[in-house]
């Protein structure tokens, strides 16, 4: 391949490789600012005074990205079944206490009734509040099994995933509403379970991101600047003809 040859291919490949590493920074610039904006919507939501928890004319529409973690009330009777999922949270590790409520209105929704440790697998020691209650709360979207995440077993007995459709299956209670709440209040009698142990944060190093592609983006300039110097001078006669200096040798003693 003749310098030209050589030339073009290093422009070439500079140019893929820029045009690469800037596609990737642009792309973190605009996650960067999606994730700032759901940052300040939750923020929002989390604010807010509570409102009703959905009904089932409604359950059709909820989402994630505009029903996470808003803020919802909702007054019912606790059915006496529950289901534990294992947790890590502040308190150490244990599990969720996760519990039907039959509204006022007569639809089921599981509720998140909070933090139980590991030495409380005991029903008595966790049991829901009898007659009606008013639970308030953050509405969380269902948590199927995925990631790192093991498979939840019902049979026996051992989740580890909210999943709202398996939960529901395992405790026979027909249509339910497509999330569950994360109680704030409302759905203990005693110390435990502990509610509002929810942790929201979302993790932002988008920023970082886009400087590490950009900064990348300028390495393949420089790179390409310097070969591109090189095979100028090897192709410049001129340069290639300019003699070295003399390399002086050391005298012998005497």
């Amino acid at each position: 391949m003749g310098g030209r040859g050589r030339l073009v291919t290093i422009l070439l490949l500079a140019a893929l490789g820029v045009s690469l590493f800037a596609s990737l920074g642009v792309w973190q610039v605009e996650r960067r600012a999606w994730k700032l904006d759901l940052i300040a919507q939750v923020d929002a939501r989390l604010g807010a005074e509570p409102v009703a928890a959905p009904g089932p004319d409604a359950w059709a529409a909820i989402n994630r990205a505009d029903d996470q973690y808003r803020r919802v009330t909702v007054t019912g009777n606790f059915r006496p079944e529950d289901v534990l999922v294992q947790a890590v949270t502040e308190e150490g590790p244990g599990f969720w206490v996760l519990s039907p409520l039959v509204s006022e209105a007569g639809d089921t929704l599981l509720v998140n009734r909070g933090f139980v440790p590991q030495g409380m697998r005991d029903a008595a020691a966790r049991r829901a509040p009898e007659g009606a209650v008013t639970v308030t709360g953050l509405l969380r979207m269902s948590e199927p099994k995925g990631g790192f995440l093991r498979a939840n077993d019902p049979a026996a007995g051992r989740f580890y995933s909210r999943d709202v459709p398996v939960i529901a299956e395992t405790l026979g209670l027909g249509p339910v509403a497509p999330y569950f709440v994360d109680a704030e209040s409302g759905a203990a009698i005693g110390a435990y379970p502990v509610p509002g142990l929810t942790v929201v944060n979302f993790r932002n190093s988008h920023l970082i991101y886009a400087l590490t592609w950009f900064g990348l983006a300028l390495m393949v300039v420089g790179g390409a600047v310097i070969a591109v110097r090189h095979e100028r001078r090897r192709d410049d006669p001129a340069a290639a003809a300019v003699p070295r200096a003399p390399v002086r040798g050391i005298p012998h003693p005497g």
